[in-house]
């Protein structure tokens, strides 16, 4: 029998693409404060394979806290559970990243870093021996972040062990790599045995790995540890840990080149020697093409440092971004650290703790230009947990190495509207909105595996919007709305006939069931 009630419908969702074809697909940019939103599974973009966050430096310490507190932060941080009032437990991330330590804390106070929260332990020592037992703390997290279902892992570095380095230092002497390229296959064999002892102490083996982080700074001011590289060190190192993990009979896979800026991925910049890391190291002609190695994803890293504002510089460099990684066949593009530095052309500052919305809605606004205009698969926050006076944590803990308290931020929440609900393998997928007046959101969409189609909504304003959802060749058979703004953490909120009022400056997730 032929459905007609379905064929009018569907002809009025047609008619409807047809009025907004003149809108941006892309970035969903609304001027209304009644917005009708259509969304298109059919047209797809890249696929989202983890949101995550790290353990540097905090989890070091809290990762030995009392039971009840710690597993409350591991609880916010990874789990996918419900409260009883449909509330989400946690943000759910779905990628942990593990700071493999360089021994700046066995060397105290002659490590030259002062702050004992950015030196880190080294499971290698001196005489050549593993001890297992060291990083304690972050192995609790670590099997926290498994026993919540986490489902990837990454080990990263920020400089080799001590013992390898030019200076015996964790951080670099004027500016120049601290390690000789006669010690890259012990700094691989080093990576290797760390991934198999950590396979062995918790069941967890890293699914990736990250030999350098920011190459292009200079790390030698002993604020943390750390080490510049050449595009010819990290190529030397890169093939060096791929034959290492090749000769172990490892899965795991290196992930480079977490780029200091975004800029140095598509461009020079201001560092040749470190610069254009897209061509030179997955380009076929480059004399530093890794490409081929065994256990190199096919994904670059950078980070979103000092590029995220104005709106309209953010997207022009993100567009130049997705330019060059669309000029390599199959190459994505990870995000893989951020959070707020800096003035920010006077946008928001990054120092000065803030538990508020306003933080959270600057961060919303980074990751829809990191997902909708440079195409990143994988969105990565700095560090989870902060003791600090910046903006620099999901999680803020009173500055105690044994026991305090802990602060969620909104900037956890709003995190939280895309790591909780964008599942790994969704795809980003179309919007088209149709709007009257003079308001301002952003929105992307989504559909998950099991077809769930999701949609985040960011109104940085002071006035509420009215949203009506439309699915192209679909009826909406369920909405869920969840709310983030300075009353609300991920809070449900009513959707009544599909109509979906949006609160004044919040962030807003759609999980929409179609039929």
């Amino acid at each position: 029998m032929i459905d007609i009630t379905n064929i009018l419908f569907q002809q009025a969702v047609r008619c409807v693409f047809l009025m907004l074809l003149s809108s941006t697909i892309h970035n969903g940019f609304a001027q209304s404060k009644k917005i009708q939103l259509a969304i298109d599974p059919l047209v797809q973009f890249q696929k989202i394979e983890h949101f995550g966050a790290s353990d540097a430096w905090a989890c070091q310490f809290v990762g030995n806290w009392s039971e009840p507190k710690k597993n409350k932060i591991a609880d916010l941080l990874f789990s996918q559970d419900t409260l009883s009032n449909g509330q989400p437990k946690g943000i759910g991330l779905s990628v942990w990243r593990f700071n493999i330590g360089a021994g700046s804390t066995e060397q105290g106070d002659l490590s030259g870093i002062k702050d004992i929260w950015r030196r880190a332990e080294c499971f290698l020592d001196s005489d050549g021996n593993y001890d297992w037992n060291r990083q304690k703390g972050q192995i609790w997290f670590l099997n926290a972040a498994k026993q919540r279902k986490v489902s990837k892992f990454l080990g990263f570095t920020n400089s080799p062990p001590v013992h390898f380095t030019l200076n015996k230092k964790a951080f670099a002497t004027d500016g120049k790599p601290n390690l000789d390229s006669a010690r890259f296959d012990d700094f691989s064999e080093f990576l290797t045995r760390v991934t198999i002892g950590i396979k062995e102490k918790t069941g967890i083996l890293f699914d990736y790995l990250s030999p350098v982080n920011e190459p292009q700074w200079k790390w030698s001011d002993g604020g943390q540890e750390g080490t510049p590289f050449t595009n010819q060190d990290i190529a030397g190192i890169t093939k060096r840990l791929s034959a290492s993990l090749t000769k172990a009979h490892l899965s795991t896979q290196i992930t480079i080149c977490e780029a200091g800026q975004l800029d140095y991925l598509y461009k020079n910049h201001n560092n040749p020697a470190c610069g254009n890391q897209v061509s030179n190291f997955f380009n076929e002609n480059s004399p530093y093409y890794v490409g081929n190695s065994p256990n190199v994803t096919r994904a670059i890293s950078g980070h979103s440092y000092f590029t995220t504002s104005t709106a309209d510089t953010a997207i022009l460099k993100r567009r130049a971004l997705q330019k060059s990684i669309q000029s390599i066949p199959s190459l994505s593009y990870w995000m893989s650290e951020y959070c707020i530095l800096g003035d920010n052309y006077g946008e928001i500052q990054g120092d000065k703790r803030d538990l508020g919305i306003e933080p959270a809605l600057y961060l919303a606004n980074v990751i829809h230009h990191d997902l909708v205009y440079a195409n990143a698969s994988a969105w990565h926050w700095w560090t989870a947990v902060s003791p600090y006076d910046y903006k620099d944590g999901l999680i803020y803990i009173d500055k105690s190495t044994t026991e305090g308290n802990f602060y969620p931020s909104k900037m956890l929440w709003a995190l939280g509207n895309y790591a909780r609900f964008v599942r790994p393998k969704a795809q980003r997928i179309a919007t088209t909105i149709t709007s009257v007046g003079a308001s301002k959101c952003l929105v992307s969409a989504y559909k998950n595996q099991d077809n769930s189609l999701v949609t985040v909504i960011i109104n940085p304003e002071n006035h509420s919007v009215e949203l009506t959802p439309l699915v192209q060749q679909k009826r909406i058979k369920s909405i869920k709305a969840y709310s983030t703004s300075s009353s609300d953490e991920l809070s449900p909120l009513r959707v009544k006939k599909n109509l979906v009022i949006i609160p004044p400056k919040a962030i807003i997730t759609l999980v929409i069931n179609t039929k």
